[in-house]
């Protein structure tokens, strides 16, 4: 598997500099590499995405983003990134060495809305979506917790990168049980490869009896179908409000918080690692964890 990590902060500063009318295309242009590894009908515009609220605005000068492109060279954040996922890839490649993958998997660091509450507030300035092998996206505001664990950002999108060149990922039929175990296989991989203070705050701000309650009530619901049913169970009511979809009582990225616990039990009754895991199905690891699954 090879790792390219685009030059996204030079094309970003050049991209400043046109006039707002051209800076659209010049996005496009970006993140071609990404765009063209994505599957034939999956409908994911990677420009639109960005213009609906997690990139930074392309329709007006914002001198907030001059400096942040300054903050992300000052922090070595492209180095820094190549290196967690080379890491990341060299961990899955001698724990797990006959597991598909892409045999390129093109990354795209790019600076985010610093308006947005979901980006800045909820997700602590930087999250990622890496689930169509061959492609990582990620976004980043600079704040003192996206600038040290972008990296790990990386790594866990990496492991869904791996996961979904292995696993079916069917719009109609991906169940809650899925995307939890994804996400709580991801966050224990991030701990393997750099501890507890890697993992994200997604994963660790729900404790105590609110994680109880959360992993009850999800849990029961892994049997639920359909992409349009996942967030509110993963991301938590307030995104499933962003979202458009209807709330089902939970806190934000429950999900995350649950699907550790349930990749913790899994882990530790089959004495595997998260790396190992990366490709296993869904109810293999919720029944390991003990969770019950529809026959």
């Amino acid at each position: 598997m090879k790792i390219v990590v685009h030059d996204t902060a030079s094309a970003m500063a050049d991209l400043l500099r046109r006039p707002a009318a051209e800076r659209p295309d010049a996005l496009r242009e970006m993140l071609a590499p990404l765009q063209q590894v994505m599957p034939q009908g999956a409908g994911l515009d990677l420009v639109r995405m960005h213009c609906a609220g997690g990139g930074f605005p392309l329709d007006r000068d914002d001198p907030r983003l001059h400096a942040a492109l300054r903050q992300l060279a000052e922090a070595d954040v492209l180095p820094r990134v190549e290196d967690a996922l080379t890491a990341a890839r060299d961990r899955i490649r001698a724990a797990a060495p006959g597991v598909r993958h892409a045999d390129t998997v093109h990354v795209a660091v790019v600076l985010g809305n610093p308006d947005d509450p979901h980006l800045v507030g909820r997700s602590a300035g930087y999250l990622g979506f890496g689930g169509f092998p061959g492609a990582i996206l990620l976004y980043i505001w600079p704040t003192a917790t996206s600038l040290e664990k972008i990296g790990h950002a990386a790594a866990h999108e990496l492991h869904h990168n791996v996961r979904y060149a292995n696993v079916v990922w069917d719009p109609a039929a991906v169940t809650v049980g899925e995307q939890v175990v994804a996400e709580g296989l991801a966050e224990a991989f991030v701990r393997e490869l750099a501890g507890e203070r890697a993992m994200g705050p997604w994963a660790t701000s729900l404790t105590g009896a609110a994680l109880d309650a959360a992993y009850e009530k999800i849990t029961a619901a892994v049997d639920v179908a359909g992409m349009a049913n996942l967030t509110p169970y993963v991301h938590g009511d307030a995104t499933a409000r962003l979202m458009g979809h209807e709330p089902v009582g939970l806190p934000d990225f429950a999900g995350y918080a649950v699907g550790l616990r349930i990749a913790d039990a899994h882990l530790a009754a089959t004495g595997l690692t998260a790396a190992a895991s990366a490709a296993l199905p869904a109810r293999e690891v919720l029944t390991n964890a003990g969770v019950a699954t529809a026959a």
